[in-house]
């Protein structure tokens, strides 16, 4: 199962990218969520390689999902690998300038299952995939919105 979204940002591709990159802060807004992470490697180089360990509730229960940062091609593309459980899933980050000023967002999400558990999981999503789109692409459109408002102010 595939999730797709993108969104244009009224901000040059450079400035895009370091926001998103800034990992420093994306933890911190995690951890407002409510969403236990840690990294696991050093913390002062931003490469491929990078990890984390993620803890959060899902459907009643305490889940856990390693997360790595298995690609990194500084200004255009990220691209992450997570596993929790029997579920692996593969998140493609792209950035494309469209302009001096504006730069557009792809994000690609993959879910592989590997597990029975998993892939009844996966069923039940693909079940639903209208709305989880829906939610997923709201989603984006509302973090791609807050990015641009604190790359303006």
């Amino acid at each position: 199962m595939e999730l797709t979204a993108r969104e244009d940002i009224e901000a040059p591709l450079d400035r895009v990218f370091a926001e998103v990159t800034d990992f420093d802060g994306i933890e911190r807004q995690v951890l407002r969520r409510g969403i236990d992470v840690r990294r696991t490697n050093d913390p002062g180089q931003v490469a491929a390689g990078m990890a984390w360990q993620a803890g959060f509730r899902f459907r009643g229960k305490t889940r856990t999902a390693d997360i790595e940062l298995a690609e990194y091609s500084a200004p255009e593309q990220l691209v992450f690998t997570s596993i929790s459980g029997g579920l692996e899933a593969r998140t493609t980050v792209d950035l494309v300038a469209l302009s001096r000023s504006r730069t557009r967002i792809g994000v690609v999400t993959e879910f592989l299952p590997k597990t029975l558990s998993a892939r009844l999981l996966v069923q039940s999503l693909k079940l639903a995939k209208g709305g989880i789109d829906k939610r997923f692409r709201n989603r984006m459109g509302l973090l791609a919105k807050d990015l641009e408002n604190r790359l303006k102010g």
